[in-house]
């Protein structure tokens, strides 16, 4: 074999890779957002669960692909552990259709027919249509096929690439010697395991030992432990997403791993049992592309029908494997692997925005209702509350705007304008909270206090303000434009509540009722809750422009004051009578 056999042979396996990868990209693309949801949904059970990862790996011709996206889902909580296992099962099963594919290289006769089944033949008519689609074409579904085809036309050709530079290889006696050591299944296993794992994809790995085999060198004694540990080898992708996910998703890999493993374990000491007693003669018989395609199936489906029943206890030994920390792990549902299916991302993004809002009201409710309370546990826990609200604005803040930049329909577009406009709004609720309990602490270690008109006057403030917080929350969570229209009405109350206060204020401080001392403490506390109703306006007002992708807080609560249509006013007025500092 010369220099130029081996430059062919780079070559062709750059080709053969680009190919794989550019096809299975395109095939994920145009599919991949539908297969998705169907992953999460229809796994009631394991064998539902086979098969469809098996039809899934089939379609996108990847089955660690399949694998990572099922990390995800586990990750993200749309899926069980024990749903992940069959398809996971399924995927092994399912790459196997790639092999078969390539297998058609190997096709020989004279007939039109075996002939214009030869990739050779229909490669050129395949990249020809598809560089006509990717061009000429504007919508992006018929660009991706055009990519498909043209994937799936470098991917053969850099088979037959590395097929011709490896024939040399025939006549070469170290090569031989090479594929006699690799009849040592322990050999076999580690090569086909740390080839499969440099390149991450199995399909590749088996690709290129179809390749090989072309030099007629190759038997199924030296093929078949390399077609084993290319089965191990391909479970590094789905380990490698794993990392930085939840306790489930790593058991979700390890499971992979396991199965895969067990599997070969279980194979080789059966096979080499049983051939140590009846001594198979097509051990050493030279194996082709249809021979290496037909072993590495019948290991996958043989392998899947003895593991499927026990699927329970691989899910054990995972668990049992990967145990809990007790580890707070809820940021974990903003999985970057679900950025491919913004659907799937939205929900998990409004779950975690609906328990910051949670977190939020609650602590601001905490704070007023125990204004005058000095307990250190409660103080820290509002502080806590505080913080873990700042944690999760920085963690969804940055999700969004990725989840912003992917190719989104208009509905989920509204959507995730509106979680980036109210987040800030909810974090920045929770830190009048803290605000607020401070102003009281610092009442408490001064040994000073309210008088009790002014007591009065807080708790109607307070109650008016609690129940604009409800409208708010109930408004967001239910996605209620009718709840939304009472929250302006209320605000404007408020604000009018609060100036009322200041005045009151103001004239006890001359008649010396009051101090000036407790002004500042006042100040501090009212200008919490403006604030915070304030925000409360914003939040409503996103509710209510949501469907109109139109975020201008100011201008929208203008045009819904000067609305004659809307029941603003009636609102009004009946917020009025109903909170009143007035005697």
């Amino acid at each position: 074999m010369s220099i130029f056999n081996l430059f062919s042979l780079m070559g062709g396996l750059a080709l053969f890779l680009f190919g794989m990868d550019l096809m299975g990209k395109a095939l994920e693309k145009q599919a991949g957002s539908r297969l998705s949801i169907i992953l999460g949904k229809l796994t009631s059970s394991p064998l539902k669960g086979f098969l469809l990862g098996l039809g899934v790996t089939a379609v996108i011709q990847s089955s660690s692909a399949t694998t990572v996206m099922v990390v995800g889902f586990v990750n993200s909580g749309i899926m069980s552990l024990r749903q992940a296992i069959g398809i996971i099962m399924g995927s092994n099963v399912g790459t196997t259709v790639t092999a078969w594919i390539l297998s058609l290289t190997g096709l020989q006769g004279d007939s039109f027919l075996i002939n214009l089944m030869k990739p050779s033949s229909f490669s050129p008519i395949l990249a020809f249509i598809g560089i006509i689609m990717y061009m000429a074409a504007k919508s992006d579904k018929k660009k991706n096929i055009g990519v498909i085809m043209l994937g799936f036309a470098i991917l053969m050709t850099g088979m037959e690439s590395m097929s011709g530079a490896v024939s040399p290889l025939a006549d070469t006696p170290w090569f031989s010697n090479l594929f006699i050591s690799f009849s040592n299944p322990i050999l076999g296993v580690v090569a086909g395991a740390v080839l499969t794992a440099i390149i991450q994809s199995s399909s590749a790995s088996v690709g290129i030992l179809q390749a090989l085999s072309t030099t007629g060198v190759i038997t199924y004694g030296s093929a078949m432990p390399i077609i084993m540990g290319q089965n191990i080898g391909t479970c590094i992708t789905a380990i490698l997403s794993s990392f930085g996910t939840t306790k489930n998703a790593k058991r979700a890999a390890a499971v992979h791993l396991y199965f895969n493993i067990i599997g070969v374990t279980i194979f080789l000491i059966v096979f080499y049992g049983l051939n140590s007693i009846f001594q198979f003669e097509f051990v050493s018989s030279v194996i082709d592309q249809k021979g290496i395609a037909l072993v590495h199936t019948t290991f996958n489906v043989m392998a899947t029908a003895i593991m499927l029943p026990f699927s329970s206890l691989l899910e054990k030994l995972a668990i049992a494997t990967i145990k809990d920390d007790g580890g707070d792990e809820e940021f974990q549902l903003l999985d970057k692997r679900l950025l491919l299916t913004p659907a799937l991302a939205v929900e998990r993004s409004q779950t975690l925005v609906q328990t910051m809002s949670n977190l939020a009201f609650e602590g601001f409710k905490k704070s007023a209702e125990n204004l005058n309370s000095a307990d250190e546990k409660l103080y820290n826990e509002i502080k806590s509350m505080e913080k873990s609200v700042d944690k999760y604005e920085d963690k969804l803040g940055s999700y969004l705007v990725r989840l912003s930049e992917q190719d989104l329909t208009v509905d989920n577009s509204h959507e995730i304008s509106k979680m980036l406009h109210v987040i800030n709004d909810f974090e920045r609720i929770s830190d009048y909270s803290v605000n607020i309990i401070e102003a009281g602490r610092e009442m408490f270690d001064k040994k000073i206090s309210f008088s009790d008109e002014a007591m009065r006057e807080l708790e109607i403030l307070r109650n008016a303000t609690f129940e604009l917080i409800d409208y708010t929350e109930n408004s967001y969570t239910q996605d209620d434009v009718e709840i939304a229209m009472e929250v302006e009405p209320l605000q404007h109350v408020i604000n009018e509540l609060i100036l009322e206060i200041k005045d009151n204020h103001i004239e006890r401080l001359k008649n010396q009722q009051c101090t000036i001392e407790l002004g500042f403490v006042l100040s501090d506390i009212l200008n919490a809750y403006e604030r915070c109703a304030a925000h409360c306006s914003n939040i409503a007002i996103a509710v209510l422009e949501a469907k109109n992708d139109s975020f201008a807080p100011h201008e929208s609560s203008r045009r819904y004051r000067k609305d004659a249509r809307s029941s603003y006013q009636e609102n009004y007025r009946k917020q009025k009578e109903k909170y009143s500092v007035a005697l």
